[in-house]
């Protein structure tokens, strides 16, 4: 940066700063308080508008300036500042105070010099190195190559370049690569009185072929160090099979620390891979968290064996001992740390961890939230009513427009976004499912739209993804939206609208791709006119709606539902029972208030309590047996004739109210004439 730069006033004209940008020859200058805090910037351009508009030149900069100016910290890096596009950024200390003056042509030059540095470097290395390197274009002729290939072949530069290597040397074999496209190692191939060892591969340009390259070296030099090779490799032979047949974990390290090997032992008792930290310092591995703390460093301090019980990345609580390997001149060369599954004991300090975290059980709880499958097999329902419903389901799926399910509590209204998201192009992403009223306020924003890092007291590092982002490119089902807090109803109408989101902590939007199903059991109309919910993310929600009835309003689905599930927990408890014709009939005429939910606990309630093979009324509970007998009579006992007609008459109109419309669609199934029908639908107040 340029430190002390040319500054300006509010007060300084126009005039005056155009004087001070042509004398100085500058483009723009920053604008500064009289305690140099920066408040505006200045540039040529504000004085070509000053002239295109007409503006009087002794005018005031502060008229025109811009005030909303980016500034850096002189903390900053130069790769962050440069995705800031901006020409001119001012430079300030946490006082705001003007410090210094940053411009693209600054970083231009940086970048540059950067740049040239490494270019250089790389050619060193690249003439330097004992290898011989030779590049080659398709055609195999020699593109370039380095000091240490000149020298091998007894060759100018000038004499290489543009030669086919083929014509060289007529066996390399760089040709076979270039056209197979893979590499060839290990290969001798003869040079004069020289036999080379050669590894050739190809090179690759925007993904396509452009060529090879060829590295080799003379043989004798391998030659002289093959015994030694060999020995070496059967030392580590024999130290392989050493390792690999201890069941302890085994984890080895140099004298500085630098991760050297780990056995398959500690792969499976931990769940780290060799690959995550093999070259890898502990100090950067503890930093990283993979390890909480390091016993290869307590050794080294101690110069003795030490043993912990440390926590690695996977959560799992490991019992590391470290041993010192000392050389002849008594330094540590090595530590050999084994590790010992203490996994039941481990799981026990664990669970009383948890125990003492709720919100941390809650995380674990969101984060198995993932993609639900379900089955069509598994939807029972016969009524005209359901069928209409989960035909505009299977319709939906083939669109993308926002749904709002409603119904009572426990109707079905997950089973019906179950069947759009399988019916929809997007069943290949996930469906996930939110309960809005199940989580705390303060956890649903950042479940919702995820976290950044540092964001709160104990985010993650790195931050956490939302349930948005995890359905980006699926479906995202909201239930009982009725729960969300208008705050978080306001930031759910933007992504509706925006179709993006901001983490919390954040401040970079991030695109997503989801289809929003949002479901509630209670009446939003009431809620909309108390202004517990807002009208405009109502009517964003309620694009198709799908009402989903009451059981008591389809009692056709009754007898199904409960052979259903009567299958599935005999099957589910080892169990063979049966449920008799009139304790179908009594449930088939009961309110069900609970609905599709209420049934299932209660075939599983027959089916566990339950100690005879066949279910019968007797095992109703008095809460539904009751009920039922205060509404209507059931024919379960004897009584008078009379009353007996009339229950059965009650209830043979009951059902053919529940499937048929009009009176007159009645009265032509009851064989009887339609007035007849409507005197005894009075007579007995069916609605």
């Amino acid at each position: 940066m340029t430190k002390d730069p040319m500054t300006l006033t509010p007060d300084s004209t126009i005039k005056m700063a155009a004087k001070i940008f042509y004398n100085n020859k500058i483009d723009g200058a920053p604008v500064v308080s009289k305690e140099k805090k920066v408040i505006g910037i200045f540039t040529k351009s504000h004085i070509m508008k000053s002239s295109i508009e007409g503006i009087n030149t002794n005018n005031k900069i502060e008229t025109i300036m811009t005030k909303d100016v980016i500034t850096v910290s002189k903390n900053q890096s130069l790769e962050e500042v440069w995705n800031i596009k901006v020409g001119r950024l001012p430079v300030v200390d946490d006082n705001n105070k003007l410090i210094g003056i940053l411009t693209r042509t600054d970083l231009l030059t940086n970048f540059s010099d950067k740049y040239k540095k490494i270019a250089e470097k790389y050619n060193a290395i690249f003439n330097f190195t004992h290898n011989g390197i030779i590049s080659v274009n398709l055609d195999s002729k020699i593109v370039s190559c380095n000091q240490a290939a000149k020298n091998m072949l007894e060759k100018k530069q000038e004499d290489l370049v543009g030669q086919k290597l083929t014509d060289l040397i007529p066996d390399n074999g760089i040709k076979e690569v270039i056209e197979s496209q893979t590499k060839s190692l290990s290969q001798k191939v003869k040079y004069k009185d020289k036999t080379f060892l050669t590894n050739r591969s190809p090179l690759y340009k925007d993904g396509k072929i452009d060529g090879a390259i060829s590295v080799f070296q003379d043989i004798s030099e391998l030659e002289e160090v093959s015994k030694e090779l060999n020995y070496v490799k059967n030392l580590n032979k024999e130290l392989d099979a050493i390792i690999e047949s201890v069941s302890d974990g085994i984890y080895i390290t140099n004298g500085n620390g630098d991760t050297l090997r780990i056995n398959s032992s500690y792969e499976k008792i931990t769940g780290i891979k060799s690959e995550e930290v093999l070259g890898k310092n502990m100090k950067e591995l503890v930093e990283n968290g993979v390890f909480s703390e390091s016993v290869t460093f307590k050794v080294l301090e101690k110069k003795a064996p030490v043993s912990v019980m440390h926590e690695i990345k996977t959560g799992q609580k490991v019992l590391s001992t470290g041993h010192p390997v000392f050389n002849d001149e008594g330094n540590i060369v090595r530590v050999v740390t084994t590790a010992r599954d203490v996994k039941e004991l481990n799981h026990l300090k664990q669970e009383l961890n948890e125990a003492k975290k709720l919100s941390e059980k809650y995380y674990s709880e969101l984060e198995k939230l993932r993609k639900q499958q379900i089955q069509m097999d598994d939807i029972i329902f016969k009524s005209n009513k359901m069928k209409n419903i989960i035909d505009l389901s299977i319709q939906m799926g083939r669109v993308d427009s926002t749904i709002f399910i409603t119904g009572e509590s426990g109707v079905g209204k997950e089973v019906v976004a179950n069947v759009i998201h399988e019916s929809s192009e997007r069943t290949s992403g996930s469906l996930i499912k939110v309960n809005c009223g199940a989580i705390p306020d303060n956890l649903l924003e950042a479940e919702l739209f995820g976290y950044s890092e540092g964001s709160f007291t104990g985010a993650k590092k790195g931050g956490k993804p939302g349930m948005f982002e995890l359905a980006d490119g699926g479906t995202l089902f909201l239930d009982e939206i009725a729960e969300l807090p208008l705050n978080l109803q306001v930031k759910l109408l933007r992504v509706l609208q925006e179709e993006e989101i901001i983490r919390v902590g954040g401040t970079n939007t991030i695109k997503i791709d989801v289809r929003i199903i949002a479901a509630t059991n209670q009446d939003l109309n009431k809620m909309l006119k108390k202004g517990e919910f807002r009208e405009d993310l109502f009517y964003r929600l309620n694009v198709v709606p799908i009402n989903i009835p009451p059981l008591r309003e389809r009692r056709e689905d009754i007898s199904q539902l409960i052979y259903k599930f009567l299958d599935d927990f005999n099957k589910k408890y080892k169990k063979n029972k049966k449920i008799t014709l009139d304790t179908i009939n009594f449930l088939e005429n009961y309110e069900w208030p609970g609905n599709v939910r209420e049934l299932k606990n209660l075939i599983e309630r027959f089916v566990v309590i339950s100690e005879e093979d066949t279910i019968d009324l007797n095992f109703l509970p008095n809460t539904i047996y009751n009920k039922k007998e205060k509404n209507n009579y059931y024919l379960n006992e004897i009584m008078p004739l009379r009353k007996a007609i009339a229950i059965a008459e009650k209830s043979l109109l009951e059902k053919a109210f529940s499937k048929f419309d009009t009176t007159y669609q009645v009265a032509k199934v009851l064989e009887v004439s339609q007035p007849t029908i409507v005197r005894k639908k009075k007579k007995y107040d069916i609605k």
